[in-house]
């Protein structure tokens, strides 16, 4: 599964879990509502929570404590600077994403490698030897059981 598919699952669920939350009986009744976080969780923790469900079924980790973030950083600024180029929340995004093509494609190494080369192309384009070592990366630091 592709980066955009795991995006518009998770969008889907998002939008499924706010129409679940509309529901209601089609008779009026005068009492008032609960205050959040009183008696059910909160329109935010539902969606949340169904998104971390949905990428951790698509093997995308959650986000990385701050210590592991700081390793992944400094392992792709050692590949190249222009990798994470002083946006470490997208180069955390784009590895996150790279765990979901490991954990889609496991015997299909040629295709994590192109996919990695690909995602983490933009204004500089990076060859297959740097997507190797981007991958080895990715799943070093934020998902080593892929």
């Amino acid at each position: 599964m592709n980066h955009r598919t795991a995006i518009a699952l998770s969008a889907a669920l998002v939008a499924a879990a706010g129409l679940t939350a509309c529901g209601g009986s089609a008779k009026s009744e005068s009492r008032p509502a609960a205050p959040a976080g009183v008696g059910s969780p909160s329109a935010e923790q539902e969606p949340s929570k169904a998104i971390a469900d949905a990428e951790a079924r698509l093997g995308i980790p959650p986000k990385p404590d701050a210590a592991t973030q700081a390793r992944y950083v400094a392992a792709l600024d050692a590949i190249s600077r222009d990798i994470v180029n002083g946006k470490p929340e997208r180069a955390v995004s784009r590895g996150r994403s790279t765990c979901g093509t490991i954990h889609s494609f496991p015997k299909d190494h040629a295709k994590q490698v192109e996919q990695t080369r690909q995602r983490f192309s933009g204004a500089t384009q990076f060859n297959a030897a740097q997507a190797e070592k981007i991958l080895e990366a990715v799943h070093t630091h934020l998902c080593p059981k892929n």
